[in-house]
């Protein structure tokens, strides 16, 4: 299901485009640099998001703020109406301003409209802010397996939806 704009505040939410492609991947590199390393699986999603996240049935959205794309994030098909969501990054300048927020109720949303089973995502206990936000949307810890995507995951949430849903 292709979704609408949505407008909250000053922030559109956009599906991807290609023309997005750069800023879906600069996003991310800002961060991982900044709190982390890049990793291999993340240079393979974030060089050819196309192919590796949409392609296999995947969603990429984007937020815009005053005309400018600062915020976004992915949904990587996990298991059957089971997403991983990943790759969410809010640009350091704009910060402060509920983007991250903004992006993960309208994830949540969507999850919903597409009657999802659940939402997955691969934090690290160093990201406070983050896990208190994911909480407060209720997202709850769950066992972490072995084999873990990413080597700076230490943690994996996840928020369930009801048959209702």
């Amino acid at each position: 299901m292709v979704h609408k704009l949505q407008l909250r505040m000053s922030i559109k939410i956009l599906p991807f485009e290609p023309k997005y492609a750069v800023h879906f991947r600069d996003l991310n590199l800002a961060w991982l640099k900044k709190y982390f390393q890049v990793e291999a699986k993340d240079v393979v999603l974030l060089e050819n998001c196309q192919e590796s996240i949409l392609d296999v049935g995947g969603f990429i959205f984007l937020a815009e703020h005053n005309g400018k794309i600062v915020g976004c994030f992915s949904f990587i098909p996990y298991e059957e109406k089971v997403f991983e969501l990943g790759k969410m990054a809010v640009d350091p300048d704009h910060q402060g301003l509920k983007i991250g927020q903004e992006l993960l109720s309208f994830a949540i949303e969507f999850a919903k409209e597409n009657h999802w089973k659940s939402i997955v995502l691969y934090s690290s206990t160093k990201l406070d802010t983050a896990l208190h936000i994911y909480r407060k949307y209720g997202f709850v810890e769950v066992e972490l397996e072995k084999e873990i995507p990413y080597e700076r995951s230490d943690i994996k949430m996840e928020l369930t939806f009801n048959a209702k849903n």
